[in-house]
């Protein structure tokens, strides 16, 4: 009867545990909103240089019509022009989304909209690794119940991690199907980079487990997501998140989610 006394002694009131729990959910919060900012920072950045990229590619061929006066030159420069101004409206049109068009709330979402945004601003980066990237979109494919700007968030962060995996002259894969279990759509992210050990596999979505260093050569280190947070969204989506990888063959993760229901219109 002393030890049961004593133990019952030890342990801190029901009250104090309470408050502890408060405060740790409090932190992870936090956390959270800490790591949407660093991601949504991360958006941004890519985004400022894709846009300036565009913008030198405007004003060059506007000096290239303005020194040459004949018709071919300034055709020429023109259709260049109209075609960097076209993915400059993309561009802002994938910034706005996310801070207009898409809210924080579950909602019917097309995800293949969401993945080729997200291409979009990456585009350049990708080009300049010489990064062959293929989308199949499956039009069978139905909306997802999700926030679109929190899936943009992990797929910002799995695609950054898969060029940075890669080096230059890898190949990139996004891939949009319906699951095989009914109820889901599955979206895979799969390159052929270094992979991952079979001894590091399993701590992946451990928090604050990191293979990198640092930031690499192009300056990124990451969205500052990290995959344990990836994981955390797509578990409070009601879905799941699976990796396969072989080093020296490449790695594919795989996410599912439901499908949102057919009362529901597509956002």
């Amino acid at each position: 009867m002393q030890t049961t006394s004593n133990a019952s002694t030890n342990s801190p009131p029901p009250a104090i545990v309470h408050d502890q729990q408060l405060a740790i959910e409090h932190l992870k919060s936090q956390l959270r909103k800490s790591q949407s900012m660093a991601a949504l920072g991360e958006l941004t950045s890519t985004a400022t240089h894709e846009f300036n990229n565009v913008l030198m590619t405007i004003i060059n061929y506007a000096r290239l019509g303005i020194r040459n006066r004949d018709d071919e030159s300034r055709d020429k420069a023109l259709s260049k022009i109209l075609a960097a101004s076209e993915r400059a409206a993309k561009i802002t049109t994938t910034i706005l989304a996310q801070a207009r068009n898409r809210s924080e709330s579950l909602e019917p979402t097309d995800l293949a909209a969401i993945i080729s945004d997200t291409l979009v601003l990456l585009e350049r980066e990708m080009n300049k690794y010489r990064i062959s990237v293929t989308t199949q979109f499956d039009p069978e494919t139905k909306p997802a119940l999700v926030s679109g700007n929190q899936i943009q968030r992990v797929l910002l962060n799995l695609l950054i991690n898969a060029r940075q995996a890669m080096g230059e002259g890898g190949e990139l894969l996004v891939r949009l199907q319906p699951s095989s279990e009914s109820g889901y759509v599955e979206l895979t992210v799969r390159d052929s980079g270094s992979g991952i050990p079979q001894e590091t596999l399993p701590n992946i979505f451990d928090p604050f487990f990191t293979t990198k260093s640092g930031p690499d050569e192009s300056g990124k280190g990451g969205t500052g997501l990290g995959l344990a947070a990836c994981k955390e969204i797509i578990d409070a989506h009601s879905g799941r998140i699976r990796v396969e990888s072989t080093v020296g063959v490449g790695t594919a993760f795989t996410i599912r989610l439901p499908i949102a229901n057919g009362n529901q219109a597509a956002a």
